[in-house]
């Protein structure tokens, strides 16, 4: 079976999984996974699961980077920041959607990686930085939207002071064997918080590496 046959049969088991969001299928469908994942893995780029990439990370299964993304109820002229570029599949299915995409990575060798398949693809929204996710990016704040691809302990308040009024975070919480994604709502200074799904991610660390 050839990547573009994986891909549709890919896109209509997530439309079947409840993801109903036109754009965010269509973003999936246009993004080569293929190129995100290790080359032994590339036989399993379109299928529904994580996959190992390098630094001890992840690439997320395709459905939960669907879902955070349609969570994140997206529009064109949007900002977003992402922490936690990863290999920067999530990023590219960002990209599409929104105005620009600002995105965090702490392992340099990954945000090299990354930034040289943005490259590859033509993604020109996309801005990149090397540093600590827990301390956002201020410089571009506010935001419109802020995406973690990581689960941090607790909702870390710099990122949601670096929200705009209005502004949505979506972020996993909780430790090992007990985390979910919220949707983070700054509204008239105050916080709502609504839980969406259980899931499991690799733990939101400190610091830069490499």
């Amino acid at each position: 079976m050839s990547d573009n046959s994986r891909k549709i049969r890919l896109v209509m088991e997530l439309r079947r999984a409840g993801i109903n969001d036109t754009d965010v299928l269509s973003a999936i469908e246009r993004v080569p996974r293929e190129i995100f994942v290790p080359e032994t893995f590339r036989d399993r780029a379109y299928e529904d699961t994580a996959l190992p990439i390098a630094c001890g990370q992840t690439i997320s299964q395709p459905y939960v980077v669907a879902f955070m993304t349609a969570a994140l109820q997206l529009r064109k002229r949007m900002l977003v920041l992402e922490i936690g570029t990863g290999c920067g599949y999530q990023t590219a299915v960002l990209s599409p959607l929104v105005r620009r995409v600002y995105t965090i990575e702490r392992q340099r060798e990954l945000l090299v990686e990354a930034t040289r398949r943005f490259k590859e693809l033509g993604l020109t929204n996309v801005v990149t930085r090397f540093g600590d996710g827990f301390k956002g990016w201020p410089e571009v704040a506010p935001v419109d939207r802020i995406l973690v691809t990581a689960a941090a302990k607790e909702i870390p308040q710099v990122l949601v002071d670096q929200l705009s009024e209005g502004g949505m975070m979506i972020i996993p919480v909780g430790g090992p064997g007990n985390q979910e994604i919220l949707r983070v709502t700054r509204r008239e200074g105050r916080v709502e918080t609504e839980p969406l799904m259980p899931v499991r991610f690799v733990p939101m660390l400190g610091g830069t590496e490499g």
